[in-house]
């Protein structure tokens, strides 16, 4: 019998990029990583944002560094990637977690903009990303690419049609470029979470939440942040390196209860 392979569980001194990281499920991811050792690039849209994250990582001893990135500009995607590299001496992983909130009617006017919008944001993003980081992923020993997805991409829900559209084309593109990146060793993985406490559903009232977690998911609650970020970091370790194209839901058996 062959002796057992040791595969690595440490992301320590690898880069990471995470989108959208001021708040929700970036902060949590930018937070988890780093208490992992790994350098995190915090981007989002404004820079009290970005900037609060970092330093809240850093006061911990961890390493980060806030760029301010507008996901839906591509001539701002290569500056910002490259700036990253230079910065911490590579780029290993990328998270595409930036996402916005589109809820309107098929027939209301504003619905060309929001489509636009949506997929500039939460679909268009994602492959300029990927390619701005590609020349870095390539010499990195552990090249991982994450996409943040939804289960809208799995089972729609009235009125979010922009929404549930992008978010299916990011289950789309992952399994693709998982086959077509496969022979450099890159791994593309996407993670569809399902109810979770961000600032996107922090208005919705508590009893609704309730309701709907009890009547829709098998654990009966909504989940927190840190649960999607744990998930993601087990995709970026060194030792998944045989999983790729996966499109994992992460949300309390929502997708698995039938009634």
């Amino acid at each position: 019998m062959s002796e057992s392979r040791k595969l690595s569980r440490s992301v320590k001194d690898l880069t990471v990029l995470i989108t959208g990281a001021a708040s929700g499920m970036g902060r949590a991811t930018a937070r988890v990583f780093a208490d992992e050792g790994a350098n995190v690039a915090v981007t989002d849209l404004t820079a009290d944002g970005t900037q609060t994250v970092a330093n809240e990582i850093t006061a911990a001893g961890g390493s980060a560094k806030a760029w301010v990135l507008d996901v839906a500009d591509g001539n701002a995607i290569k500056k910002t990637v490259d700036d990253i590299a230079a910065h911490f001496g590579s780029l290993d992983m990328i998270v595409n977690n930036a996402g916005i909130s589109v809820r309107l009617a098929i027939d209301d006017d504003g619905y060309d903009d929001a489509w636009a919008r949506a997929v500039a944001v939460m679909l268009t993003a994602h492959p300029r990303i990927i390619r701005a980081a590609l020349p870095y992923l390539r010499k990195s020993r552990s090249p991982r690419i994450v996409n943040i997805a939804s289960t809208e991409a799995l089972g729609a829900t009235a009125l979010h049609s922009p929404y549930s559209a992008a978010k299916a084309g990011v289950t789309g593109l992952t399994r693709s470029l998982a086959v077509e990146l496969g022979r450099d060793g890159i791994t593309v993985n996407c993670i569809c979470p399902g109810p979770i406490r961000t600032a996107i559903t922090d208005r919705i009232p508590e009893e609704h939440k309730t309701i709907y977690a009890k009547r829709r998911t098998a654990l009966g609650r909504y989940g927190d942040p840190e649960e999607v970020a744990h998930m993601t970091l087990s995709l970026c370790l060194p030792a998944a390196s045989f999983l790729t194209g996966a499109v994992i839901p992460v949300d309390g058996g929502l997708m698995a209860r039938n009634a």
